[in-house]
C-alpha cells in the first residue's frame, strides 16, 4: 500500500494544486460579485468595465479548469480591481476630509462628554482588588 501511495504521490499533488486553484478561483469570483454589488455606483465606470471582464475571464476559465488562464485571469482581477479601489479611496479622502474634520471634532467633543456620563454610571459597578506583587 505504501508503494501505491509513493507512486501516485506526483499525481496526487498535481490534482491538490488543480482543487486549490480552482478553490481560490471560485472564492475570488464570489468576493468579486459580492464587492461589486455592495460598492455598486462608487466605483467609477471607467474603472468598473474591466473588473467585469476580467471577471468574466475568470468565470470563463473557472468553467474550462484552465489553470494557466485562471491565473491570469486572477491576476488581471487584481490589478483591474487595486487600480479601481486605489482611485475610490482618493475621491473619499479629497472629498471627506473637510466632513470628517468637521465629524471628527464634533465627536471628540461627545467623545468625552458620552465617556463622563458612562463613567458615573459605571462607577457604581466598581469593586477594589488588593494584589501583592510576588518578584
Amino acid at each position: 500500500m505504501k508503494a501505491e501511495a509513493e507512486a501516485n504521490a506526483d499525481a496526487d499533488k498535481k490534482e491538490r494544486e488543480k482543487i486549490d486553484k480552482l478553490n481560490q478561483a471560485d472564492s475570488m469570483i464570489f468576493q468579486t460579485e459580492q464587492q461589486l454589488q455592495e460598492l455598486g455606483d462608487k466605483i467609477p465606470a471607467d474603472k468598473k468595465a474591466p473588473i467585469e471582464s476580467a471577471l468574466s475571464a475568470l468565470k470563463d476559465a473557472h468553467k474550462a479548469q484552465d489553470l494557466a488562464a485562471i491565473d491570469k485571469a486572477m491576476a488581471e482581477l487584481n490589478t483591474a480591481f487595486q487600480a479601481a479601489s486605489a482611485q475610490m479611496y482618493q475621491q473619499s479622502g479629497a472629498q471627506g476630509q473637510p466632513g470628517t474634520g468637521a465629524g471628527f471634532q464634533g465627536g471628540a467633543q461627545s467623545g468625552p462628554q458620552g465617556g463622563a456620563q458612562q463613567g458615573g454610571n459605571s462607577s457604581d459597578n466598581v469593586q477594589d482588588a488588593d494584589f501583592e506583587e510576588v518578584k
